[in-house]
């Protein structure tokens, strides 16, 4: 082309008639195209200002990144749990980069460290994660993130006091949901696991007792030397997703389902370095893992935990209130803890209620009574003005 814009500029400084005929013939191109260029065309720009589809979230990208420790892939996931048609998160890291909305970091090279089917998990606290609700409600968590080294599957779980008592617990909780234990954790130098003397290390003594009963072996992270615990620390990247979440949700227990859905997603998504989805490789490392203890010696270690029914009204009963659980489980058995002036309701390992303790006789959350109601009712149609109603007038008739 540019041979093309000679010619014609020489035509021109010789104020000759140009023939497009033969100038399409010698250059290979239709005359139509030739005289276009004759007429002062200069061709598509290098750089085409083409808008993006994310132009209309870059405000909220920009804001979203600059709260501090979100990660690009946290604000990525955030946006495209809005809108499926976001494209893909190489696009988006472009997007981001080209528009300047994230600098880059340095990177320091460290080992890796492999190990075999079942032989050993890796615990890691991302501590006191502040999020504000949409009502303006600051809630404080710590996020607790175990994960199998082999196949990466990781499970991520809120820790509210991160005291050893929470730390045990919680691990039953994970061991059930894998179905095992491994034969070693790797933990960092935590006061729910160690003590510390002077410059003296150990394993605590009740620790190492619930080790020893669920069969595995505590390991310890060497102080600042975080590249030992790299497959764990990699995955806090992931709970950062949360970050974005800042004003979007309103409940303990939307952060808990949001949580839940990050760590479904880490796990279905390739790993960096096995290139496999972890739910895949968790399919054959789960073969590997030792057995849970007997049922009563796990129960002994949960003694913070009171059983209880759900009655017919879905209700469940605690220090001389009722609180409610969702309709589906009437009639089974539930496990309530209390909590720092709350309760939390447990099914088997799933959360299913948190309820701030009341002296009210009776506390519905709404969903659950409007599914309550939807089974007797039969249509949704006057539902919702049928609750409102309803619960309006419990709390009218608890007042009195």
């Amino acid at each position: 082309m540019q041979n093309l814009t000679a010619h014609l500029n020489m035509i021109r400084a010789m104020k000759m008639k140009p023939n497009f005929s033969e100038l399409a013939r010698i250059y290979g191109m239709d005359r139509r195209t030739v005289k276009k260029y004759y007429e002062g065309y200069e061709g598509k720009p290098k750089n085409r200002n083409k808008p993006s589809k994310l132009d209309k979230y870059y405000d909220e990208i920009k804001s979203k990144l600059a709260i501090k420790g979100v990660t690009v892939k946290g604000v990525y996931e955030y946006l495209k749990s809005k809108d499926e048609t976001i494209g893909t998160y190489s696009n988006f890291n472009k997007y981001v980069k080209k528009k300047g909305l994230k600098p880059e970091k340095k990177i320091k090279g460290h080992p890796r460290f492999e190990t075999d089917p079942g032989e050993q998990a890796q615990v890691d606290w991302k501590e006191n994660i502040k999020l504000v609700s949409r009502n303006g409600e600051e809630f404080i968590i710590n996020v607790l993130d175990f994960k199998l080294g082999y196949s990466r599957y990781c499970c991520f779980e809120i820790n509210r006091t991160k005291t050893q008592e929470e730390l045990i617990e919680t691990l039953i909780r994970i061991f059930k949901d894998i179905g095992g234990v491994p034969r070693e954790i790797l933990f960092d130098n935590t006061a729910a696991v160690v003590d510390i003397t002077g410059e003296k290390i150990k394993v605590n003594s009740r620790f190492k007792s619930f080790a020893k009963d669920f069969g595995f072996e505590v390991k310890l992270c060497k102080p600042r030397h975080s590249y030992t615990k790299g497959k764990v620390e990699a995955a806090n990247k992931f709970i950062d997703w949360i970050l974005p979440y800042q004003g979007e949700f309103e409940t303990e227990e939307d952060l808990v389902r949001i949580i839940k859905e990050i760590n479904a997603k880490v796990n279905m998504q390739p790993n960096q370095t096995t290139q496999v989805p972890p739910a895949l490789l968790f399919q054959k490392e789960k073969e590997y893992l030792q057995p849970l203890p007997d049922k009563r010696l796990i129960d002994s270690y949960l003694n913070s935990y009171k059983s209880v029914k759900v009655q017919k009204d879905s209700l469940i009963y605690y220090k001389g209130s009722k609180y409610s659980v969702p309709p589906e489980y009437i009639g089974k058995t539930v496990q309530v803890k209390e909590v720092e002036n709350k309760i939390y309701i447990y099914y088997n390992t799933n959360l299913l209620r948190i309820h701030v303790i009341d002296e009210k006789n009776i506390n519905y959350h709404d969903e659950d009574y409007k599914q309550l109601m939807l089974m007797r009712v039969g249509q949704r149609e006057e539902l919702n003005k049928i609750c409102e109603e309803n619960l309006k007038k419990f709390d009218n008739l608890l007042k009195t």
